[in-house]
């Protein structure tokens, strides 16, 4: 007998007696025959048993039997059952079924008994588009003389400026969560490793209850040094989303096929438009009839909408924001920045930008945000000696994987999510 072997590789076996182990999926009986699909980590397989079966669904179990062919079986072939042990039992009872169509189920159901519907095909197959982005994410950059770094999520003071901060007891002492690594990022670049990421988890404090907001997330994030501005970072981000694209539709077909999506392909990505913020809200005024003043949820959509029709893809660089809107170390460039977010299929999913290298220029801009250098603990010695013109931006993997899938919502695109009001399991 052949040991253990994935429901996908039952077709490598056909007439041999092999193990298979998972979870029972599903269970119909019909009198002299009872079917029974097997769930592993590599999908779904067909168990046939002579008469009645004595199994509760999710109960976890080893099976051996013999391998045949059979066209109407999941996958084209089935285990005909000559043993079954039962590993752990399931109770009778179960909150969610994982056997259902997890778009049957409320969100809050499916969040409230997150341990069960991560086991649901659909819910669990996000994860492993989400997996794929990450390889492929650290993959591209590794290729590219990139050092990845982990920075500590415990920091002394806000380098964006202190607001929307997790306060933490450290030993008495008020520390807060980082809501990026930026302090770290930008402090690598000028410790002469020049090019950077990090994949790390970051904190907001914002209380936000929408459909595109987490309190804490995975942010995928990049720093480069010695550029000349910052459309090297739109270069860079165009190339790397490319690598991740492809790597999604290389390694998640079904995954992509069960959610009826799609990734852009590389003569798409290299045709993403980039144009100024003024711009775009002028587009956004001229395409809704009336004028904008802010580049609202609505209006990213609009923009996406105007790329896809005039560069036949979902997404679009915008550039130049004002002084006001972005973080105290942005480059500035007279009244606006050397900044961009990237829009991708009507949600923002990255904010970048050149960041100030002189020491001169940082102590200037800092009383424009009501910032000092003492407020700033050790952030400013970064520059102090000497720093060479970077820039970078943060990718939000949740984000990412609920626009490639056309989730809802972004929690659906997190393990365990946490927002204003949920703190479990």
């Amino acid at each position: 007998m052949i040991d253990r072997i994935l429901v996908q590789e039952l077709g490598d076996h056909v007439g041999h007696e092999v193990r298979l182990a998972g979870w029972v999926h599903r269970i119909r009986e019909l009198g002299a025959v009872s079917f029974v699909l097997l769930r592993d980590r590599s999908g779904l397989g067909q168990l046939v048993y002579e008469g009645a079966v004595d199994l509760a669904s999710e109960s976890v179990v080893v099976v051996r039997g013999r391998v045949e062919a059979n066209e109407k079986a999941p996958g084209g072939y089935e285990l005909h059952v000559a043993e079954t042990e039962v590993l752990a039992p399931a109770a009778a009872e179960l909150p969610v079924a994982v056997n259902q169509d997890p778009d049957t189920v409320g969100l809050e159901a499916l969040l409230d008994h997150r341990i069960l519907s991560l086991r649901m095909p659909k819910v669990r197959s996000i994860f492993s588009v989400q997996s794929t982005i990450v390889a492929a994410f650290a993959d591209y950059l590794r290729q590219n003389d990139f050092t990845e770094i982990k920075s500590s999520k415990l920091i002394g003071s806000g380098t964006e400026g202190g607001t929307g901060l997790f306060t933490v007891d450290y030993f008495g002492e008020r520390v807060y969560l980082a809501q990026s690594p930026q302090f770290y990022k930008q402090a690598m670049v000028a410790s002469g490793m020049e090019r950077v990421f990090e994949i790390g988890a970051a904190y907001r404090a914002e209380k936000h209850d929408t459909p595109r907001h987490l309190n804490e997330y995975v942010s995928l994030d990049v720093e480069m040094g010695f550029i000349s501005g910052h459309d090297d970072l739109m270069d860079l981000e165009t190339e790397l989303l490319t690598h991740i694209f492809a790597a999604v539709a290389e390694h998640n077909t079904t995954d992509l096929e069960g959610f009826g999506a799609s990734v852009p392909t590389p003569a798409q990505m290299h045709d993403i438009p980039r144009i100024d913020h003024d711009v775009a809200k002028d587009l956004i005024s001229s395409r809704g009839g009336k004028k904008v003043f802010e580049i609202n949820p609505e209006g990213e959509r609009e923009l996406c909408r105007w790329a896809q029709e005039t560069a036949g893809v979902e997404a679009v660089f915008v550039s130049g924001f004002p002084r006001k809107k972005r973080p105290f170390y942005t480059y500035p460039d007279g009244l606006k920045t050397r900044s961009f977010d990237l829009l991708f299929r009507g949600l923002e999913i990255t904010t970048g930008g050149q960041r100030i290298h002189e020491y001169a220029m940082l102590r200037e801009t800092l009383p424009r945000f009501g910032l000092s250098e003492a407020g700033l603990g050790d952030y400013c010695s970064i520059f102090k000696y000497g720093c060479p013109p970077h820039g970078g931006f943060a990718i939000g993997l949740e984000r990412l994987t609920q626009q490639i899938l056309g989730l809802a919502n972004v929690k659906e695109a997190s393990l365990f999510p946490r927002d204003r009001k949920r703190v479990r399991p």
